[in-house]
């Protein structure tokens, strides 16, 4: 579980990234699931964009990401999702 601090930390190295991923009118399924699992470990924090042709709410999608994922719900800003993971390998981001 995140801190206040660390998500904080979080958000503040997330604000210059792109989205990676997007979930359109098809919404989650197992095969985004498993490559946002494959990104969330090279990189261990990503975003994801909800486009507005998505038929689940952005909160919805947020939860099933994160359950799929084992990741840390880091914010969900307007359609963004910010996801945080730590890497078993490939550890880049020290936490405060």
């Amino acid at each position: 579980m995140l801190t206040g601090k660390q998500k904080r930390y979080l958000r503040a190295q997330a604000h210059h990234m792109n989205p990676i991923f997007q979930v359109g009118k098809t919404g989650v399924n197992e095969n985004m699931i498993a490559q946002i699992d494959d990104a969330l470990e090279k990189r261990e924090l990503l975003k994801v964009s909800v486009l507005q042709n998505c038929m689940e709410d952005k909160n919805e999608v947020a939860e099933e990401l994160v359950k799929g994922t084992g990741s840390e719900l880091v914010q969900v800003i307007g359609n963004t999702i910010v996801l945080y993971k730590e890497s078993e390998e490939n550890k880049q981001i020290e936490l405060p």
